[in-house]
């Protein structure tokens, strides 16, 4: 079996050596141990850095794609080099790397497809509480959409098999943290979590700029896999409400009107409200059924991908 060990990089020339260091070349249950660096458009000397300490594997962005695009571009050229398993973690050495393989035995033992490394959030010292807050206030809500019970969610540190590498799409531009572990609770992937362990900050998180904009990007990701993968029951309950309320409203306007000893002439703003509720509901409700067939068919699209990677996967095979 191989394991290959991806880091995304953007301009990680000052910390990229210290992680690589410390990096195993060994992990039990593995015949080969490769490293592969995702350079997302760096403009320092990351990939000389790379190659001096022994890389084997260099994707190229020649410019700066993000994150997310980063992680899945990795994991591409991971399974087209032949990965098993492959490990993610960041170029700051905020891992500790002794803990790899507490991160890929339960997939080596077929007990897991995803593994995440829960970090001592309480713990670290240069977490802010605030920040702390936040990290676990995130994987509440992760654990409440994906119905998984993975206690870190924004965690990087995380290893995966070839099986789910090849099942993942991202969608976001910003993170594949959160969107993942979704999107494997939605797929019935088996996804656990280990406790590991962490080191010393060496720089800034740099995709955490600002409380307020890791709050509003978190938010934002989590409505949009919302609605892709439950798009009936997003779509669905939003059109409820408003139909609900509408149907509310208009109910008590013409209960008004019907007990009324004068007529009811009053109050034309809530039939206007109600009306526009009502409608505006059921124009939401038949979106969600349109959403539903699009995702009926978005699912067809992710399985054909996902049998053209395992032919090839075969095809490579036969072909050795």
């Amino acid at each position: 079996m191989k394991l290959i060990i991806q880091i995304p990089c953007y301009n990680e020339a000052a910390t990229l050596g210290i992680t690589l260091a410390e990096l195993p070349r060994e992990v039990p249950g593995f015949d080969q141990v490769e490293w592969l660096i995702i350079d997302d458009g760096s403009t320092d000397n990351t990939v000389e850095v790379a190659l001096a300490h022994g890389v084997d594997h260099v994707v190229r962005h020649t410019r700066n794609q993000g994150l997310a695009r980063g992680f899945m571009n990795g994991l591409r050229a991971c399974l087209d080099a032949g990965a098993d398993v492959i490990v993610n973690t960041d170029a700051d050495n905020q891992y500790n790397a002794a803990d790899i393989p507490l991160l890929t035995q339960p997939i080596v033992e077929g007990k897991a497809d995803i593994v995440v490394g829960a970090r001592p959030i309480a713990s670290i010292e240069h977490f802010s509480p605030v920040k702390k807050f936040l990290q676990k206030l995130g994987s509440w809500v992760v654990r409440v959409a994906s119905k998984t019970s993975i206690p870190d969610a924004p965690s990087g540190f995380r290893a995966v098999s070839r099986a789910a590498a090849q099942r993942l799409v991202v969608f976001s531009d910003y993170t594949y943290t959160l969107e993942t572990i979704i999107q494997a609770g939605q797929k019935n992937m088996a996804i656990t979590s280990v406790p590991i362990r962490v080191n010393g900050d060496l720089r800034p998180s740099r995709l955490v700029k600002s409380i307020r904009s890791y709050i509003q990007r978190s938010i934002v990701t989590i409505i949009r896999v919302f609605a892709i993968y439950r798009p009936f029951r997003f779509f669905g309950t939003i059109g409820g409400v408003m139909f609900g309320a509408g149907f509310l409203i208009g109910a008590r306007f013409v209960y008004k009107w019907l007990t009324s000893e004068h007529g009811y002439d009053g109050h034309v703003q809530s039939l206007i409200l109600a009306s526009s509720l009502l409608i505006i509901g059921f124009h939401t409700i038949l979106i969600a059924f349109v959403a539903d067939l699009l995702a009926a068919n978005r699912k067809l699209l992710e399985e054909v991908r996902t049998l053209t990677l395992e032919n090839r996967d075969r095809q490579g095979r036969d072909a050795r």
